[in-house]
Parts: C-alpha cells; structure tokens; sequence
C-alpha cells in the first residue's frame, strides 16, 4: 500500500472516530448541562476560533517546510531547528491567550454573554477556564501540522483519537460521576489539553531525523519562511473574519438559549469537513513534495484524481443532509423543539460547507506553490463586501440570514477565485475541475436524493424511514462515484481484479 493511500485511510478513520465522537456525546452534554450552558460551549468554541489569529501562519508553515525537507535528505538538521525555532514562538503565544482571557473575563461574563439561570459568576469562572483550555490547547494545532508534514499521518491520527475520546466522552463521564455543570466540563478539558498537547509534542520530535547536535533557536530560519508565514497569517485573519463572526455576532444578539440551537446546527453541518480535512491533510504535502521537484505532470493527475475523491466523499453527505435535515435530527436528538429550531439552519449551513470543502484541493495546491496572495486578496474583498451584509442579514433575519451568508460566501470562491488561480497554475485546468471533478458527481447526486426524497415524504414509520434513508444514501455515493472518471476507473479496476481467473 502507498504511503499516500495510507495516509488517506488514516485520516479518514482518525476523523470519523473524531466526528463520531462529537455526534454521539453532544445530546449528552445538552441533556446534563441544558442548551444555555451548551450555548456557551459554542461561545467556547468561536472564542478560540478568534485566537486562532495568533498562529500567524506557523502551523501551515511547518507543515510545508517539513514536507519540502523530507524530500530533501540535507535538511535534516534545518528541520530540527524550524521546529525548534517556531515552538519557541508559539508557546509565548499560547501565554498570551491564557492572559489576555484571564483580564477579560469580567467584561465578557457581565457585559457581553446574555445569560439567562447561569449566574454571572459561573459564566466568569467557566471564561477563566477558557483561557487555560486554550493556552493549553493552542500548541496542539502546531505539533500535529508538524506530524502531517512529515506524513506521520497515521501516528498523528492514533494520538488525535485518544484527545477526543477522553474530551467527549471522558466529559460525559465527568458530568455524570462528579457534577452536571460547565464549571466541571471545563475543568475536565484543561486536564485533557495539557496532557494531549504533551503527547503530541513528544511525537513529533521523536518523528524527526536524529541529530548529532541539540535542536536552537535561529533567527535565521525566519529569512527562509517568514513570506509564506505573513502570507498565510493574512489569510488565517481573513478567514475568521469570514467563517466566525457570524458567531461573534450572534451570540451578543440572540440569548444564549437561542445562540445554542446555533451552535447545534453549526455543529452538525461543519462535522463535512471531517471529510474534507482527511482529504486536505493527505494531500496536501504531496502536492508542496511535487511542486518542489516540478513534476507538473504529475501534480496535475493528482490534483484532478484528489479533487474528484473529493466530490464523492462530500457531496452525497452535504446534498443528504440538506434534504434530510429534519429526519436525521430527530433519530439524533429524540427532541422536537431542538429539531424545529435548528433543521432549517443545518440545510442552510451544510451547503456553503460543502462549497467551502471544494475549494479546499485548490486552496492546498496555492499553498503548495508557496502563493498566499490570491486566498488573502479573495478573502480581503469578501470581508469588505460580505460583513456588511452579514450585520444587515443577521439584524433583519437572524441565524437564517448568517447562514444564506456563508453559502454567498463559498459560491463566490467557487465561481471567482477557482478561475483566477488556474490562469496562473495548471492553465485551463479549471474547465476539467467544474464539469468532470464536482459538476458530474453533482448531478448524478442530486437526482438520486432528490427523488429519494420525494418519496420518503409521507413515510410515518421510523423503521421504515431509517431503512429508507440508508438505501437512498448508498445509491447516492455509487452514483456519485460511477459519475465521476478516475474513481469509476478505480472501482472497475478493483472488481476486474476481483474476477475469477483474474492475472491467470
């Protein structure tokens, strides 16, 4: 088996064990803690999101350098002193975070998250435990980027594992055996951040060549990656503006009940880029490995072959969910009033998801070439002319209106910027990527679910829906991966190998 095959299984079984643990616990904590401390969990989450500013690109940057260096044998000691270097740098910022949350935590408590039976207090003592998940937390982004660099997929996808399953399902456990409150679910994930962390940064400098000399500090390391760092740091800003402010803005206007079946519903259709995510971390040092060595040929079959992996594995899930919303939230959460307030968002947010899954393959063969410029400049312009919609359609609409937003927002990179960057790398190629890579998988998805939809309408029988359903979603992926050539010449290559007298 290929080391890029697998990497791809790797991550595929890492994430999904990831994303089922997400699923299958998130109704437990709502049962145990109620939807507004649930709401907060999300105010947790988009929190972080916006520290998440202060990677400046380092994460991206090591994952790429240790790719470009591991195909170079005489860089074994400068990938020593990179990661050496960009650690140093990231654990004073993970100091930072811890502080900067610690003087705000009054502020936030009283004057910015409309609590409703949560005390005042319990919402400044949960947003001081915030600071320490995060300071903890933060390195954990770093290390893994390294280990992905190094195509320790495997590795990083075992460890990865055991964080979420300690953090989910170990804080049901907390919740259930010691107290059902927020204060004890965020002192259960400061335990499980500093110890994953830990582990994490033990791997990867294990991973790495030995050296006959200790692992500096070198200031002129910066001279080598300092341009694709700003360059991905701008990008990093952009797209927080971008992907979380329609949280940040939410979650001062609506109460925090409210701002939970949000988050719900944020949840459940960014659980796709568990999928997309697998795809990206597998290829994307592939891609940075060929385009290091010029092999446009060859990068060229990848990226096509990548991308139309891509389109089967999204596509039947993200189509499946938005005309299912309301069935698969009621067999998930057993809760009619969750499902009435959040079906129509999950529909809503699932879409501009999967268009974001898309370009992700694009975007990593960007950043394989070391071109930032286009993503930040994209991502410039969509901040100037989409915020402002956001604040109008988030005031008049609500969490409807953020949603139809980030579908706006994702249909723009696959019309605009998709073009642009194959007018500079792989020219012509964009043609190729809308009709064979997404457009037929697409149609041949959409016709299959659509009907399967009409039909299941007046089913009443849960049983009988839930059958229904499973079949309706296998013939989606078959028609999904029939519809689209490279994977239809992989499946057919894999049952003629299969046939009897086969090689004979």
């Amino acid at each position: 088996m290929s080391q890029l095959k697998r990497n791809l299984i790797a991550n595929f079984v890492g994430r999904g064990w990831v994303a089922l643990m997400g699923i299958a616990f998130i109704p437990l904590y709502i049962r145990f803690m109620g939807i507004e401390s649930y709401g907060l969990v999300g105010f947790f989450t988009a929190l972080q999101a916006v520290f998440l500013l202060l990677d400046l690109g380092l994460t991206t940057t090591l994952n790429r350098e240790l790719a470009r260096y591991s195909a170079l044998p005489e860089k074994s000691r400068d990938m020593r002193d990179l990661v050496r270097t960009l650690e140093t740098v990231y654990w004073a910022l993970a100091f930072c975070i811890g502080a900067v949350v610690l003087i705000l935590s009054p502020f936030i408590s009283s004057g910015w998250i409309k609590a409703g039976t949560l005390s005042v207090e319990a919402v400044r003592k949960s947003v001081i435990l915030m600071g320490l998940v995060m300071a903890f937390q933060f390195p954990l982004g770093f290390y893994s980027g390294g280990l992905l660099g190094l195509q320790r997929q495997v590795l990083f996808n075992i460890l990865n594992a055991i964080w979420y399953t300690l953090r989910f399902a170990g804080g049901v456990m907390v919740l259930w055996l010691v107290s059902p409150t927020i204060l004890t679910f965020f002192r259960w994930q400061v335990v499980v951040s500093a110890v994953s962390t830990g582990l994490m940064a033990v791997a990867l400098w294990r991973s790495l060549p030995a050296g006959h000399e200790r692992a500096r500090f070198r200031v002129s390391i910066w001279h080598s990656v300092w341009r694709f760092a700003i360059g991905m740091s701008g990008i990093s800003i952009t797209v927080l503006l971008l992907t979380q402010l329609d949280k940040i803005i939410l979650s001062k206007m609506l109460s925090l009940e409210l701002f939970g079946y949000y988050t719900l519903a944020w949840t459940v259709a960014n659980g796709l880029t568990t999928l997309t995510g697998s795809v990206f971390m597998a290829m994307f040092p592939s891609f940075s490995q060929r385009a290091a060595l010029g092999d446009v040929e060859g990068l060229k079959q990848l990226y096509h072959r990548s991308c139309q992996l891509m389109s089967v594995i999204i596509l039947p899930v993200a189509i499946f969910v938005a005309l299912f919303a309301r069935e698969i939230l009621m067999v998930w959460t057993q809760n009619s009033v969750t499902v009435a307030n959040t079906h129509f968002l999950v529909s809503l947010l699932i879409i501009g998801t999967a268009l974001n899954g898309l370009m992700n393959l694009p975007y990593a063969l960007q950043l394989a070439h070391g071109w930032t410029s286009l993503a930040f400049y994209t991502n410039v312009i969509s901040v100037v002319v989409l915020i402002p919609l956001l604040v109008v359609a988030t005031s008049y609409y609500g969490a409807v209106g953020a949603a139809a937003v980030w579908i706006a927002l994702n249909s723009g990179y696959v019309l605009i910027q998709l073009q642009i960057m194959h007018r500079r790398l792989l020219k012509g190629e964009q043609w190729r990527w809308y009709f064979e890579d997404v457009g037929l998988p697409m149609v041949a998805t959409l016709s299959v679910i659509g009907m399967g939809r009409l039909l299941i309408h007046n089913l009443i029988s849960l049983p009988i829906v839930l059958v229904s359903l499973m079949i309706v979603f296998a013939l989606a992926l078959t028609s999904a991966a029939l519809a689209t050539p490279q994977i239809r010449l992989w499946v057919f290559g894999k049952i003629g190998r299969w046939r009897p007298g086969y090689g004979t």
